[in-house]
């Protein structure tokens, strides 16, 4: 009996090595987690044993269990690797659609554009219910993928020209020709300038020239010009009409602007086969006449061109934003994180991914930092939680345990041999 005890001690100190040197070997393998060998004495008696004469039948191991402590977070300059602060999973999917789940974030992009692990396995997001980022329907997943462009381009069709005209510019003394570009000089007080596009994405400039009117010292002309020419106001006069109280600011529904501080403007065909540019409005509403300085506070337009990505950026919920060369930026998706009633209880399949089993329970999908959920780091890698001291003491006591095993049967077999030599 003796022999057997020792070589289950033996057995157990043997996987006891085998888990502390796979914890070694895996000190930097970026979100692994330290196992622990577990175990148990064995007792067996029968109804006819007296128990406090019953030695023991030696040990076994009940099993090794995963330690999901947080491991370390390293910065790197890839904003696809992504480490999680607290609790939950990423989640993967293969080809074939198995589902995975794992705490190493090293992601990369494939030639088909998916976000993809060292396995080719699928970063798992939450799609988008709208390009702004602001809602995704996180009842169903999907491959995470780049797009090489924005999409089609977008004409303008809305401006906001947010400016302060002097109050004190005195009128200018030469009369604004519309039919002239550039204006001759001396008949405008202020000009400024942005770019549109049409509905092919060719940019094309658009300059403003505000003129005081002699008639009304409360009133100016806005005179628009798209490629060097005149943009008649909606009503077909060269000028659209902006007025001001004697407050400074403008009058809404008077002159050209509409009730909202809208001014429409006629159509603009480009000569570049794109379609015409219509009903463009001028959004004044902020428009004021203080007695400072010509001011242009905002000048922004809604159009674009195409566009290639130039980068991808993470933020601490899991929305993927991609960002394109044209200044637009667009939702991808969420990333979909998953967690479980029982971590521990989880399948390990190799490549630091594990599987869902009967123990672990299902999968509970969820959001970066909501329902116990961590946060997501993006530019950063999750190192291993193993502690290189504490498994260097483990290997030590392990070996100890080894050796004390050895030494039990070398004292058996003494004590056999000596049964044996008596005569």
């Amino acid at each position: 009996m003796a022999f057997r005890i020792a070589l289950s001690g033996l057995d157990a100190a043997s996987t006891d090595l085998e888990v502390t040197g796979n914890n070694i070997a895996n000190a930097s393998t970026v979100g692994f987690k330290e196992s622990r060998a577990e175990f148990a004495d064995i007792y067996a008696n029968s109804l006819s044993d007296v128990s406090s004469t019953v030695s023991g039948s030696g040990v076994r191991v009940t099993g090794v269990s995963q330690q999901f402590g947080q491991g370390s977070i390293d910065f790197t300059a890839n904003n696809l690797d992504l480490a999680l602060n607290g609790e939950g999973f990423f989640v993967t999917q293969s080809e074939n659609g198995d589902r995975s789940f794992t705490r190493a974030g090293s992601f990369s992009v494939d030639r088909d554009g998916y976000v993809v692990n060292h396995t080719q396995a699928r970063l798992q997001v939450f799609p988008p219910v709208d390009p702004a980022g602001t809602l995704f329907n996180t009842g169903t997943t999907t491959d995470l993928n780049l797009p090489v462009v924005s999409g089609d381009p977008g004409a303008t069709s809305a401006v906001i020209s947010t400016v302060n005209l002097d109050a004190a510019e005195p009128v200018p003394g030469t009369p604004f020709n519309a039919a002239v570009f550039p204006p001759l000089a001396g008949s405008y007080n202020h000009s400024t300038a942005t770019t549109i596009y049409d509905s092919l994405g060719a940019s094309h400039t658009m300059s403003m020239y505000y003129v005081k009117e002699a008639a009304n010292p409360n009133q100016w002309s806005a005179y628009t010009f798209v490629d060097n020419v005149n943009v008649p106001a909606l009503d077909g006069s060269p000028e659209a009409d902006l007025r001001f109280d004697t407050s400074g600011l403008l009058i809404s529904g008077a002159g050209d602007v509409d009730a909202t501080g809208q001014v429409t403007m006629s159509a603009f065909t480009p000569a570049v086969g794109a379609a015409p540019i219509t009903g463009m409005t001028f959004d004044y509403s902020n428009a004021t006449q203080f007695g400072a300085g010509f001011a242009v506070n905002e000048l922004t337009q809604n159009g674009f061109t195409s566009g290639t990505l130039s980068g991808v950026d993470v933020d601490a919920k899991g929305v993927v934003f991609a960002r394109f060369t044209n200044g637009r930026s667009e939702a991808l998706g969420k990333v979909a994180l998953a967690h479980f009633n029982n971590e521990q209880g989880l399948r390990q399949a190799g490549d630091t991914s594990w599987v869902e089993s009967f123990a672990s329970g299902d999968a509970q999908l969820g959001e970066a930092g909501s329902a116990g959920i961590g946060v997501i780091q993006s530019g950063a890698l999750e190192n291993s939680n193993v502690d290189i001291a504490q498994q260097l003491v483990n290997l030590i006591t392990a070996q100890r345990n080894f050796q004390a095993n050895a030494q039990v049967i070398t004292t058996a077999d003494a004590i056999t041999q000596t049964v044996i030599n008596i005569r």
